[in-house]
C-alpha cells in the first residue's frame, strides 16, 4: 500500500509537470498577408517539424487578406504576431497601431505594374490618364504617389479601378483596366499568361525600394511576452534559413498543409522569394536583419502621405536576430 502510494505520489508529480510543460507553452496567433503560398514555406515547415513547439509556442497560422488587414489586427492585439509589407504597417501605425516590425522577409520591394505592351504603354511614363486596377486595400495603392512623383507624373493622372486579387490579370485582358500591380513571387504567372505582350516595371527601378513584408508583433505583446517573441524570431530565421538551402521539404510542408496547392508552382514561387530575400544586409549581416538607414529612408519615403507622422524607430528592433545567420549566397 505505501509502495502504491509512492508511486502515485510520483505519478501526479510527473502529471503536474507535464501540465505545468503545457501552460507554459505560450499561444501564437500568426496571420498571414495572404493566403498561404510559396513565400510562406518556411512557416509550414518550422511547424510541421516541431521547432515552434520545441521552443514553447503554441503557433496558430491564420490565412490572411492583404497586408492592410494584418498591419491592423496586429496593431490593435487581434492577432499577437503578424505578416505584412511595411507601408501599409506605416499607415496603420500613422493611424495608431500598436507594432513592432522584429523581422524582415523582404529586403526588396515586392511591388512591379504589369501591361500590356499591345495597350501603347511603354514605360511607366505613360501611365499618366491610364487606368490601373486592384484591390482598395492594395499596399501598392499608398506607394503609388511617391512611385508616381519618381516617375514623373502626376499622382493623380491615372483612375484608380477596384479589382479582385484573382481578376487582375482577366481584367488586364479584357482592356477594362490599362495597368494592374501584384508582387513579383507571382511574376511567372503573368509571364505564362501575357507571353511577350507583357510590359513590367518593378517598384525599385525609379528608386521606390522600401523594406517589404516583415513580421511584426503587436506592441503590448511584445512587451509582456518578450521571450516568445524571440523564440519565434529564432525559430523563422531557422526555418527560411534551411528553406533557402534546400526548398523540396518546405515545399512539401506547405502543400501537405494547404490543399489544393502544386508543388511545382510554390517551387517556382519560392524561387522568386528567395530573389526578393537577397541584399547585401541579409548575406553579409543576418538573415531578417534591418538596417537603420534603410528602415529610415523605408519610412521617410511614405511620411508625406502619412495621417500622422511619428519615431519610426521605436517600430522595429534587430534584438532578435541572430547575426551568424545569413542569407547563402
Amino acid at each position: 500500500m505505501a509502495r502504491f502510494g509512492r508511486l502515485l505520489g510520483t505519478s501526479l508529480v510527473a502529471l503536474g509537470l507535464s501540465m505545468g510543460a503545457a501552460q507554459a507553452a505560450t499561444e501564437i496567433n500568426f496571420i498571414l498577408n495572404w493566403i498561404a503560398g510559396g513565400d510562406h514555406a518556411p512557416y509550414y515547415y518550422a511547424q510541421k517539424m516541431g521547432w515552434y513547439k520545441d521552443a514553447g509556442i503554441d503557433l496558430n497560422i491564420e490565412q490572411g487578406k492583404g497586408s492592410s488587414l494584418s498591419a491592423q489586427r496586429v496593431g490593435v492585439g487581434k492577432n499577437e504576431l503578424g505578416l505584412a509589407d511595411l507601408p501599409p504597417v506605416f499607415v496603420s501605425i500613422a493611424k495608431g497601431a500598436d507594432s513592432v516590425a522584429v523581422y524582415n522577409v523582404y529586403a526588396n520591394s515586392p511591388y512591379g505594374f504589369y501591361w500590356l505592351k499591345s495597350s501603347g504603354i511603354s514605360t511607366p511614363k505613360d501611365f499618366a490618364g491610364k487606368k490601373i486596377g486592384n484591390p482598395p486595400w492594395d499596399a501598392a495603392r499608398q506607394m503609388w504617389p511617391a512611385y508616381a512623383n519618381n516617375v514623373g507624373i502626376d499622382p493623380k493622372s491615372v483612375t484608380w479601378v477596384n479589382v479582385q486579387p484573382n481578376a487582375k490579370l482577366s481584367a488586364l485582358k479584357s482592356g477594362s483596366i490599362d495597368v494592374t500591380t501584384s508582387f513579383y513571387n507571382i511574376h511567372h504567372i503573368f509571364k505564362a499568361q501575357l507571353g511577350d505582350d507583357m510590359g513590367f516595371s518593378p517598384g525599385k527601378e525609379f528608386g521606390v525600394n522600401p523594406y517589404g513584408n516583415s513580421i511584426i508583433a503587436n506592441g503590448t505583446f511584445l512587451k509582456e511576452h518578450k521571450d516568445a517573441v524571440a523564440a519565434f524570431v529564432k525559430v523563422t530565421q531557422k526555418a527560411f534559413h534551411a528553406c533557402a538551402m534546400d526548398a523540396a521539404p518546405c515545399i512539401d510542408a506547405l502543400v501537405e498543409a494547404n490543399k489544393g496547392l502544386k508543388a511545382d508552382n510554390e517551387t517556382t514561387n519560392w524561387g522568386l522569394v528567395k530573389e526578393l530575400m537577397t541584399d547585401e544586409v541579409s548575406t553579409s549581416v543576418g538573415l531578417g536583419y534591418m538596417d537603420p538607414q534603410r528602415m529610415k529612408f523605408s519610412y521617410e519615403l511614405f511620411e508625406p502621405y502619412l495621417s500622422q507622422k511619428f519615431d519610426y524607430a521605436k517600430h522595429f528592433t534587430n534584438e532578435f536576430i541572430d547575426t551568424s545567420v545569413k542569407m547563402p549566397k
